[in-house]
This record gives structure tokens, sequence and C-alpha cells, in this order.
């Protein structure tokens, strides 16, 4: 009991999931594990700063993994004496547990709408490009042909230079969002077949990644926004939500982007049905947090139904949440051959092309999707503005706020936006 009392008496230095991961290696009493943190500091993130720490923990190792200037912070490994030590500090002004997220994975096009407006409006997505933050994008024949619009591609885990997908995730997303149907001649199809796709790969070939990686993949999208054309973040993966959004880093990250301007959609998760099951960092506040429905493989949206999966609100300070509903259930796109999802489930290939998965996953790029359909239409919108609008204009479902949010998307509504009015 007596080596908790540092603990209690600096528990405002570290977030709640930190704080419970310190107190099972307090309790277990043998040498724990070195723990992965991401230390914020009160100041801007500097070499004199880091210097200072390191002086001030003097024989406690604290490696730094990644350098986080969005944040004012730094990513390490460090023991439990070594925390004791750092939190003593007073340049240190939180530390968190740098937890790991994972993919969300447990006739859509045509059923919300998207496809009409492609044919009568031309609205494709054409000048928008979208970042898919996942496993990374497989140069899929979808997206390349018949130009490649797999416009950038930065890999955060390996660091390879050229689009490759070691895990089959991010490309299926990616064709979720923006596949434009080549190698089946327009039946398998994205909302935004023109769109740009930027790969950024933050999760390993198991589908998981660190949080601190992830904050670095947005991070470098916000840095590059301007020389990439950059619109919309895609996010579909998400952890546990055990603390509230101010105290958790990624959120803290998602907030930075839609302040740059970019529009952050990101799944709810597949831990429902049970109230307060969306995961981080669908508890953000600012970003667009997406739960599935099941379209039935229908055209009309009043027979959709909630799928049992699709994670429901509220957070845990109370929003609601999610915002908006997509299909998410069956939902056919691209493969990439020999990914560690195509080697352990070849029975859900459709053709040589193509495979079938179900998750908010799916469903949060279809709206990254028709998000940048509605930007192609009125490409003044800023992310709030977007948000609201594609809120105000979704499918009603007789479902509570906290499992269908607003309803499910759809952009029938960009048929009549001539005058593109404000939100």
């Amino acid at each position: 009991m007596n080596g908790q009392i540092w603990l209690h008496k600096n528990s405002d230095k570290f977030n709640q999931p930190l704080r419970k991961k310190i107190r099972q290696s307090i309790v277990r009493g043998r040498k724990p594990a070195e723990i992965p943190i991401i230390i914020q500091f009160q100041d801007k993130l500097t070499p004199a700063c880091l210097h200072s720490l390191q002086r001030h923990l003097g024989h406690h190792a604290c490696p730094v993994i990644q350098r986080l200037p969005l944040l004012n912070s730094v990513s390490s490994k460090v023991s439990v004496h070594c925390l004791k030590r750092m939190c003593s500090w007073d340049g240190v002004k939180k530390i968190y547990l740098d937890g790991i997220k994972k993919t969300s994975l447990y006739i859509a096009t045509p059923s919300i709408g998207s496809t009409v407006v492609q044919k009568k409006k031309g609205l494709t997505g054409k000048g928008i490009n979208i970042a898919i933050i996942d496993t990374g994008v497989y140069p899929h024949p979808d997206l390349t042909r018949p130009v490649n619009r797999i416009v950038a591609f930065k890999d955060w885990v390996n660091h390879k230079k050229r689009p490759y997908d070691d895990n089959g995730h991010g490309t299926h997303v990616a064709g979720d969002a923006a596949g434009n149907g080549w190698v089946s001649k327009g039946k398998y199809k994205g909302p935004a077949p023109k769109a740009g796709i930027v790969g950024v790969k933050v999760l390993d070939k198991d589908g998981n990644g660190f949080d601190s990686t992830i904050i670095k993949g947005i991070e470098w999208c916000i840095s590059n926004r301007k020389r990439l054309k950059l619109r919309i973040l895609s996010m579909s993966f998400g952890g546990p939500m055990t603390s509230p959004c101010k105290d958790d880093p990624l959120c803290q990250a998602v907030e930075k982007a839609v302040k740059a301007g970019l529009i952050v959609v990101v799944a709810a998760g597949n831990s429902g049905p049970g109230r307060r099951t969306i995961e981080s960092p669908g508890n953000s506040p600012l970003a667009i947090t997406i739960g599935a429905v099941d379209d039935r493989r229908t055209l009309v949206q009043a027979d959709d139904r909630i799928t049992s999966f699709s994670s429901r609100g509220p957070t845990l300070d109370g929003r609601i949440k999610p915002d908006i509903v997509a299909p998410g259930e069956t939902i056919i796109s691209l493969r990439a051959p020999c990914s560690q999802l195509d080697r352990e489930f070849p029975f859900l290939r459709i053709g040589k092309k193509y495979f079938v998965l179900s998750g908010t996953s799916m469903s949060t790029p279809i709206v990254s999707g028709a998000a940048a359909q509605l930007l192609q239409c009125n490409p003044s919108l800023s992310p709030k503005q977007v948000k609201e609008k594609l809120k105000r204009n979704t499918f009603r479902l007789k479902l509570g706020p906290n499992t269908g949010g607003s309803g499910e998307i759809n952009v029938r509504f960009l048929q009549g936006n001539k005058r593109h009015p404000k939100v």
C-alpha cells in the first residue's frame, strides 16, 4: 500500500489508464515490464526541454521513440521507478499510457444516394483527397486505373516508400471510400470514385498501432495538407474509451486536425450493443463518428437496421455519439493479395480482386467518400459545416440518438444543391 502513496499524491499527472497500469505493476510486486507512455511538456518541445528531463531522471532510462511536436510530447518506454521520478519534475504537464488501437472489424453506394449524384450531378469526389490512416494501401486497379489516384504514401511502421498493405484492411477501406469499380465494370464502386487517396500506414500487419504512431500520422497529414490538397482524414480503428476526451492524447490530435481545417471521420467501434461502448477516438466531439447499419442489400433505406456490433453512446463526457450511421454489414471492396486478412480468410474473397468485410471500419470510409462528394459541390465548407450538413440531411431511422445518431448518411440532397446555401 505504501508503494501507492506517491501515485496518489501525483494522480493529476497521469491519465486514468496509466494510473491503472501503474497500480497493477505495484500490486504484482515483481519487476514489471517497461510501460509505453506519452510525455506531454508544459512548454514547447525543444532539445533543451528533453535535456532537462533527462538530467532530472538521472540514471533512469527514458529513450525518445517518437517526437510529437503537435502535442508538445514524446513517446517512450520506462519503468515505474522512472515514472515516480518523472512526476516530480515541473516541466511535465501530463503523462499518458501509449495505448494500442485496433482496426474496427467485426450494395452500400447506391443505397445512400451516392450513385444518383454521381450520374446526375457529376459528383465523384474529383479534386478532393482523402487520407486513409490505416494499415496501408495496396495499388489495386480500382485505385490506379485509368489513372493512379494514390497521390501519396507515408509509412510510419516499416518506413517503406512505395504503397503496400500487409494487413489488407486499409485497402478495403480505401475502396469503400473511393474505389472506381474498374475491374468489376462499375459494380463495386465507392461514393467518391475520382477522389485522390493518401495512404498513411500507422497500423501493423496485425491491424494494431500505438497512439503515438497514429498521432505521428495525423501530425504528418496536418503538416502536408496544403501540398497534398488534403481535406479528409478517414480513421477506421479504435480502442476502449477509458478516459474523458480531454485526457486522451489521440482525441487532442483529432481536435488539432479539425482546427487545421481537416474533416475527421472516425469509426464508432464494434463493441455494441451496450451503452457507453463508443471507442476512442470516436468519442471526440469534433470528429464525425460513424456507426453501422445493415442495408439488407436493397436500395431503399427504410428497411435498414442497426447492426448488433455497432458501438453506442453516450461518451464518458455525456455526449451523444455516434453522429451518423452508414452501411457496414457485408461490404464488398478491394482485396490486397497475400495480406494478413487475405491469407487468414480466403473464403471472404469475391472473385480474384474483391473481398467482403463487415464493421464500422466499412461505414466510416463510405461517409468519407460522401463528404468528398459534398466538398466537390462546395469546396469552401468548413469541417463544422460539413458535419452539420451531413447530419441535417440524413435518412431518419427509428433509433435513439445514442444508437443511430442523426440517422443514416444520405447524399440525395445534393441533387438540388445548386446555390450551395450556407449551413
